[in-house]
């Protein structure tokens, strides 16, 4: 009798799948292009910024007014989209690509509950979720519970991909640092939104790998508690791009001869460690514990080859109070298996929150 080591299996499979999409020549690598220049060393300044010295300096973020259409509605709920210019200040903006200065989000919501008596989750889009379907699949049935799903179609994303960029590589190291700014920017502005112009009773946030990434990023900052819910997520770019299966999709040739340009010629291993460096930045234990960390729950796989379990690890242990849910399989297992997972996730989170008093 041969006994079958599932948890290798899950293991492999990441890895396989890995190969399959990464390391062939159907699709480029990522930042094929290098480091991104002057955009990056912006970047980088910016992403330090999000840390203010005073305790609510960076709120309230600019309130966006997006412009809805409705895509379909039943007799117990709606599906409505709407776009609006990225709240991004001008500099920001400056470095985006055009393609991305107007976002779109789907926002499908129960029909007859008031919102003080609704809950409403934005979701954020892992890496290659370019489309609204997956995470409206997901949110769905969370309906009878009383819970809007709002999901934000990522900058360099879906409609809002530059021209020159092939499927989700983006071309340069700057473009993922921009990517998550721009993100966390627009999530904190529909947040705000939520809040105060929709009127919602308690609130979350929600994403998938990268998505996760942000996800608790946004929740760290927000100034309220709120419902903080990352899904098969490392505690930083670091892990996803030196050390679990995206390091086989990374150009690291095109990186050492971007930096040869202007230092001197560098090994693979020293243009690795200046990578590891830039993406710190990226490291979700150096932003402040949530409000409420007990509305913290983290859903990591057992055997998941992008996300090693000690980069889970250190996240529980960052936020004292937060708890970690371990579904057994890999990455991409998961990520198509475990649905329900993240669907009491999200519902245990919203019921650690208390109601926001209700509008007289």
């Amino acid at each position: 009798m041969v006994t079958v080591n599932l948890g290798m299996l899950h293991y492999v499979l990441d890895h396989v799948y890995g190969a399959l999409l990464h390391r062939t020549k159907i699709s480029p690598p990522f930042f094929s292009r290098g480091w991104g220049g002057t955009k990056l060393e912006l970047l980088e300044k910016m992403i330090k910024q999000l840390f203010p010295e005073i305790e609510g300096q960076n709120w309230p973020p600019t309130l966006v007014q997006p412009v809805w259409k409705t895509v379909w509605e039943s007799q117990s709920a709606t599906l409505r989209e709407g776009i609006f210019r990225t709240p991004c200040d001008e500099q920001l903006l400056g470095a985006l690509p055009p393609e991305s200065h107007m976002a779109r989000v789907a926002f499908l919501s129960p029909k007859y509950t008031p919102p003080h008596k609704m809950a409403c989750v934005v979701h954020l889009a892992g890496t290659g979720d370019h489309s609204f379907e997956r995470r409206l699949r997901l949110g769905g049935p969370l309906l009878k519970e009383n819970i809007a799903t709002m999901v934000l179609e990522s900058p360099f994303y879906g409609k809002r991909r530059p021209l020159l960029q092939r499927g989700s590589k983006l071309l340069c190291v700057s473009d993922l640092l921009l990517l998550g700014r721009a993100t966390i920017e627009e999530a904190r502005s529909l947040l705000h939104w939520l809040d105060c112009e929709a009127g919602f009773g308690k609130m979350g946030i929600c994403g998938l790998s990268m998505g996760g990434v942000h996800a608790a990023m946004v929740g760290a900052l927000h100034p309220t508690p709120i419902a903080t819910l990352p899904f098969l997520s490392p505690h930083s770019a670091v892990v996803a791009f030196c050390e679990g299966v995206l390091k086989h999709a990374t150009a690291w040739e095109a990186l050492r001869d971007d930096l040869a340009v202007q230092e001197a010629t560098m090994t693979l291993e020293e243009v690795r460690e200046r990578m590891r460096n830039v993406l710190s930045l990226t490291d979700v234990t150096r932003f402040p514990i949530p409000k409420n960390p007990n509305a913290v729950i983290f859903v990591a796989a057992t055997d998941d080859g992008y996300i090693p379990k000690h980069s889970v690890l250190q996240l529980e242990k960052a936020w004292p109070g937060s708890e970690v849910r371990w579904v057994r399989g890999g990455h991409v297992s998961s990520f198509l298996l475990h649905n329900g997972a993240f669907r009491r996730a999200i519902v245990d989170g919203l019921d650690r929150l208390q109601w926001k008093e209700s509008p007289l």
